[in-house]
């Protein structure tokens, strides 16, 4: 009999790890490999059972059944009976609010919802998608679309909590799962009813469930025991083993606080019996540590309490499980030392000893060593400190910024040789290094860094030292220099001398031009580099061309600084003078003399004046050359240029004084009359003066003949613009203004009309406000003149004058801050009108101003009176509701009205302490006479005629109410969606529409506004209720329905791919197709909705399909299924093209399948014969590649290199081939069992594929 020890994880671990030295007892031989068991190789998977359970030999190898995947979208159907439907018009199924119900829910949700209606009137809904998404969508579809009960269940108070669940994920569930609410009592709610809303079916499930729930919390129990948290570890055992065998043994769960929870107390849950068994347990635990145990106390340094504790406690936890001993350790917090043991007398001194070995087993050592070194002892990317920890993992070493110590802490003899190798380190680097500390100024840092650190950098190189700077953030101005001891004090004195340098420097700024920048920068920088290398020591800086800035600053010592800046102000000041322009016009077929044979006659002008001269391009029309240049020089160029135009030709140049007023008018709408001139003379010069220079002199230059022409036409123009154009301007005081236009114009139109002259009164925007200027004939202003001037004389004539006003009309005047009396100022020439004090008892009123002012202010005063003594008042009688009506927003209709009609308008105030019968269609409602009360008079105060006319006007205002009948059916349609199409309605028509309640079910609706809107309202709503019943009759057409019956077998191919087919049909003749459900009787009908003569083609075109389906047939061919991949292509591509070529469709085996060779092909029967004979060829021609393959895969991979067979048992043959992994006690060594092919696809098949087993196995039973 063989033995065979049990190989357990460690000692595998440790035998393949070369650390086990010793042989274990009952293992075979060192040199013989050991060959496992199967149930080692393959261990079964545990049987589901009672806690503790053993089994016995194991039914199957592979344990209980294989568990399915679960699909990722599913799908529900449920039943709404008719009664509990919540809308039960099914005239509108489909399209009302059930419809728009689900697709609400269906975009929330995001689960796909089909309804349908079942024979019994009921709902049918079939809802898909994701789990979450379709449990959420039906409990929304059963809240509102299924009429909702309620019902109450008692369960104990104490249960409520195991409803709720873990932060009511249990009641989220329950609700989801049945579909209702559930209300749940508030902790402090004495009721202990839960309330459950939903359908009948609902409140069942969630009942049953919220029952089930608390039977199953009558039978656990709660037992909390109280025991001293020192014992705590000896119940729990080393981590926590004792106390996880006592919940498998039980079956309760026991809760112990951990030690960091300052509680004694130990929680027991779970079955009755197993709580009851488990407390007995502990306690007995309890009571044997209780009378058993002592402790001792010792004291251990406090920073050596880690080491004991050691990481997440599991040093505590090893001297448990070592010795029995329980480790109490004072709070980290604390500042104790003392440690105390409990455990048995025998085992306190080994675990006496072990604490002590666990607090020496490591050690801490300071290292001390200058802060400033710290970086170079850790080295560049820390390559110094990388060697130690390297060498020495265990040891871990912390630099502490800012102080001079280095902390080791590890195992005592590798913390020694890293503190050695860290000395030694640090004596080195003092005998190398040194450092230094300069203050400087935190203003000089950027310049010290210079420009992208060019000047530390050069500093760092050249001396092989480093520098730190200060960033700004740190407000420092100490800079340490460390390195070699020689560079650092050769670094130290360049820095000082750069910043002696920079203190004697001074910061200057010039103004200069933006666009002489580039000037004085010149071409690739060549002008300022001569400038920088005149000055080498000043650094001048240039604004970046997108800040548009003209400072230019200079930086460096001072005195060259004050020079620099006097030579860029020279070399500025000669840039403005040279850049002076003039354009001088030249005859265009002179340009090339100017220009000369190479461009010498140029050159020679350009050299002698020193000025740029640009002449224009041989294509353009333009004849200016444009001289740029100092001035003096610039005009010596113009002669010298004009001189040889003169040589060349008989050109004369003639000045004609034309008054500078003129000018504009001669020159023209953008130069067109000028240019007339100039092409008529034959293209002679004609230049005007500037604007602005004052000057009258018109210089004309061109052919003597035609300059005399040329100056004839423009004295001819300019003596008619200024016969045409004669100006006269007149001084006027601003306040005569308005009276000199006169009231609508009135006066000023008169004095045009009499003269014929245009009169010019100055805009709020001019500055002279006296001056008016008279334009026109010479003879017509002085007429128009001589008018005004009159006109103002009498102005400037003051009178006094007075007239007599009834007292009782002096308010009027008064009133509204004297706005009468402003006005009456502001049309009369400034007129002073002042009316007695208020109390006075005089009627004399006094006029002061103009004579004509005053006559005509008091002509005005007594029209006024006149208007106020023939007023009366007349009362209107509206009902108070329609103020507001009539008033309209912002009380535009009444400001109209007054405006209008001058008349006042005095509306009542309001009463609303008891309204008047209502009004229907203007008239007076027949149950109670309209009675005016106070709050309906509205007052109307003016002429009489003009009151009547604004009577009728507010009596047109009075909105009137008309019927006008509508079938109720089409109500809800007027109104629209929440209500957009009544609103627009009346919003179009300026009315009010009134729409009866529902449950009156009334065929009117009421309109309500103006007389004048109230026909166009009425007969838009007319026609909009034509319109409606124009949709009815089409959806009636509409509705029209076929029933066709179709073999099932067909109506996946009337589908089509992804709906391909059915949605083309549908589109092609404008129907609804439905197909039937699966549960339906009738499997073989499709119902075809829409016009009559559409659905009888689309009826058509399916039984074509049908009959043409029918005609097809089904072959089969025998292809080797090592082309198949070949045949079909990447991705379908290839088999698709054939099918659509041929017409047929071809059908390939599932893998794993009995018959792998066999391809179906359906169609036509001679499409049918045409495809098979084709896939035979294709499989001839790849055949051909396929057999080349293996065979080359033969020679490439010869199968006695891998080894193969499944044999049981020990190959006898050494050098045979490999026999691969070979087990004892295998299955299939038992007689009459045999090994199990692993090429076979039955013993091993494919994940998907079910194959009907032949025959029984030692495997046991297939499972798929």
């Amino acid at each position: 009999m063989s033995s065979v020890a049990v190989l357990t994880p460690e000692s595998f671990a440790e035998h393949r790890s070369g650390l086990k030295g010793q042989e274990m007892t009952g293992c075979v031989p060192e040199d013989e490999a050991y060959i496992p068991t199967y149930l080692e190789a393959f261990p079964p998977l545990p049987e589901k059972g009672a806690p503790g359970e053993k089994t016995g030999e194991p039914v199957s190898v592979w344990g209980g059944k294989i568990r399915p995947i679960k699909a990722s979208v599913i799908t529900q159907v449920f039943h709404v009976p008719l009664e509990e439907r919540r809308y039960k018009d099914n005239s509108q199924f489909g399209e009302g609010e059930e419809a728009k119900v689900c697709l609400d829910i269906m975009q929330r949700t995001g689960a796909h919802i089909e309804l349908s209606l079942a024979k019994d009137q009921g709902l049918s809904i079939m809802v898909t998608g994701k789990l979450d998404s379709v449990m959420k969508a039906r409990k929304e579809i059963v809240a509102r679309l299924q009429t909702q009960a309620s019902a109450t269940v008692a369960i104990p108070k104490e249960h409520h909590r195991f409803v709720i669940g873990k932060n009511g994920e249990k009641l989220q569930e329950l609700e989801l799962k049945t579909a209702t609410k559930i209300a749940i009592p508030r902790p402090d709610d004495p009721s202990a009813n839960i309330r459950i809303t939903g359908t009948k079916e609902g409140i069942e499930k969630a009942r049953h469930e919220i029952l089930l729930i608390s039977a199953e919390q009558d039978k656990r129990a709660v037992e909390r025991l109280s025991l001293e948290k020192a014992f705590h570890p000896f119940i729990a055992g080393a981590h926590n083993r004792l106390v996880q065998e006592l919940s498998q043994e039980t079956g309760a769960r026991i809760s112990i606080p951990p030690p960091s929870l300052p509680k004694d107390e130990i929680v027991i849950t779970g079955e009755k019996e197993a709580v009851a068994l488990a407390l007995s347990r502990i306690r007995a635990i309890y009571d044997d540590k209780k009378r058993k145990t002592t402790t001792i106390s010792v004291e251990v340094k406090k920073s050596q309490h880690k080491y004991i504790i050691g990481p997440k406690g599991n040093t505590l936890q090893e001297i448990l499980e070592t010795t029995g001993v329980s480790v109490e350790m004072p709070p980290l917090d604390s500042g104790s030392e003392t440690i105390i043991l409990r455990g048995e007398p025998d085992k306190l001194g080994p675990a006496l000893t072990q604490v002590y070995a666990k607090a020496k087993s490591v050690m801490v050592v300071e290292v001390t060593a200058p802060a400033w070194l710290h970086r170079f002892i850790i080295g560049k990317k820390g390559q110094n400190i990388g060697r130690i920890t390297q060498q020495l993992p265990r040891v871990h070493i912390e630099f502490t910024d800012g102080e001079e110590r280095i902390s080791l802490e590890g195992p005592t003899a590798e913390v020694e040789q890293a503190q050695a190798q860290i000395q030694e380190i640090i004596k080195d680097l003092l005998v190398r290094m040194d450092y230094t500390e300069v203050i400087i100024d935190q203003r000089f840092h950027r310049h010290l860094i210079g420009k992208n650190g060019a000047n530390i950098n050069r500093i760092k190189e050249q001396y092989k030292v480093s520098v730190r700077i200060p960033q700004d953030s740190e407000r420092s101005g100490l800079v340490r220099i460390e390195g070699d001891p020689k560079g650092v004090q050769l670094a130290r004195r360049e820095l000082i001398e750069m910043v002696q340098r920079m203190e004697n420097e001074r910061t200057k700024d010039l103004i200069v031009e933006q666009k002489l920048h580039r000037t004085i920068i010149g071409q690739k920088g060549e002008k300022i580099k001569e400038v920088r290398d005149k000055f080498p020591e000043v650094i001048i800086n240039f604004p970046d061309p997108s800040q548009k800035s003209d400072i230019v600053q200079l930086r460096g010592p001072k005195n060259e600084v004050e020079k620099c800046g006097k030579f860029l102000q020279k070399i500025i000041a000669d840039l403005i003078e040279s850049s002076f322009s003039l354009s001088v016009p030249i005859f265009k077929q002179f340009h090339k003399n100017i220009i000369g044979k190479g461009g010498a006659n140029i050159k020679k002008i350009r050299e002698e004046t020193n000025t740029k001269i640009d002449l224009p391009t041989e294509n353009s029309n333009s004849e200016m050359i444009v001289i740029t240049g100092k001035k003096s020089n610039c005009e010596a160029a113009r002669e010298r240029i004009l001189a040889i135009q003169r040589e060349l030709a008989n050109i004369k140049e003639a000045e004609v004084a034309i008054p500078a007023r003129l000018h504009n008018s001669l020159i023209g709408s953008k130069g067109c009359l000028v240019r007339s001139v100039m092409e008529d003379c034959g293209g002679v010069h004609i230049h005007f003066p500037s604007e602005g220079s004052g000057s009258d002199k018109v210089t004309i230059r061109g052919p003597v003949g035609e300059v005399e022409k040329a100056k004839k036409q423009l004295l001819q123009l300019a003596e008619e613009k200024q016969v045409n154009n004669f100006t006269a301007e007149l001084q006027a005081k601003p306040e005569y203004h308005k009276f000199l236009i006169g009231r609508g114009g009135a006066n000023i139109r008169r004095v045009r009309d009499k003269t014929g002259a245009r009169i010019i009164f100055p805009s709020p925007d001019d500055t002279e406000q006296e001056l008016i200027t008279i334009v026109g004939k010479e003879e017509a202003v002085r007429q128009a003149q001589k008018e005004l001037e009159c006109l103002v004389k009498n102005l400037d004539d003051v009178v006094e004058d007075s007239m007599v006003v009834d007292a009782r009309h002096h308010r009027h005047f008064v009133c509204r801050r004297g706005q009468v009396l402003r006005e009456l100022a502001e049309e009369y020439g400034g007129v002073a009108v002042s009316f007695p004090r208020t109390g006075a008892n005089s009627q004399r009123v006094t006029l002061k101003g103009a004579k004509d002012c005053v006559e005509a202010a008091t002509k005005r005063i007594q029209e006024i009176i006149e208007d106020l003594e023939s007023q009366v008042s007349v009362e209107v009688a509206i009902p108070q509701r329609y103020h507001r009506a009539i008033m309209g927003p912002k009380g535009c209709r009444i400001q109209l009205i007054t405006r209008e009609h001058e008349v006042q308008i005095k509306f009542p105030e309001r009463d609303d302490s008891q309204e008047a019968p209502p009004q229907e269609n203007g008239e007076v409602s027949p149950e109670a006479e309209f009675v005016a009360r106070k709050c309906d008079i509205i007052t109307i105060a003016g002429r009489a005629e003009k009151c009547e006319l604004a009577k009728a006007a507010l009596l047109a205002l009075v909105p009137i109410t008309e019927d006008v009948e509508v079938s109720y059916e089409l109500h809800r349609y007027i109104i629209g969606q929440k209500g957009s199409g009544i609103r627009k309605m009346m919003e179009e028509y300026e009315v009010n529409i009134w729409v009866p309640q529902p449950e009156k079910q009334l065929d009117v609706i009421k309109v309500t506004g103006l007389v004048a809107n109230m026909e166009r309202a009425k007969q838009g709503l007319l026609d909009r209720v034509k319109e409606l019943q124009a949709e009815q009759a089409d959806r009636a057409l509409r509705s029209f329905k076929v029933t066709v019956s179709v073999d099932p077998k067909f109506h996946p191919k009337i589908i089509g791919r992804k709906g391909a087919v059915i949605s083309q049909i549908r589109k092609d003749h404008d129907v609804s197709i439905q197909f039937p459900d699966k549960g339906d009787e009738q499997q073989d009908l499709i119902v075809i909705s829409g016009y009559e003569r559409n659905v009888e083609e689309a009826s058509k075109a399916i039984q074509q399909l049908v009959a043409e389906w029918q005609e097809m047939v089904s072959r089969e061919a025998r292809l080797d299924p090592r082309t198949h991949a070949r045949i079909i292509g990447a991705r379908g591509k290839a088999i698709r093209k054939l099918m659509e070529e041929f017409k047929v469709d071809i059908r390939f085996p599932q893998p794993g399948s009995d018959e792998p060779d066999k391809v179906a092909v359906t169609g036509l029967p001679e499409a049918v014969d045409n495809a098979i004979d084709h896939l035979l060829n294709l499989e001839e021609e790849y055949m051909l590649s396929v057999t080349e393959t293996e065979t080359l895969a033969a020679y490439m991979k010869p199968p006695s290199r891998y080894g193969g067979g499944g044999g049981a048992g020990v190959d006898d043959s050494s050098g045979g081939p490999a026999k691969g992994f070979v087990v004892r006690d295998a299955p299939w060594n038992d007689p009459g069992n045999k090994a199990p092919d692993m090429s076979s696809a039955e013993d091993f098949p494919t994940f998907g594929t079910g194959v009907a087993p032949k025959q029984a196995s030692a495997w046991g039973p297939k499972k798929f």
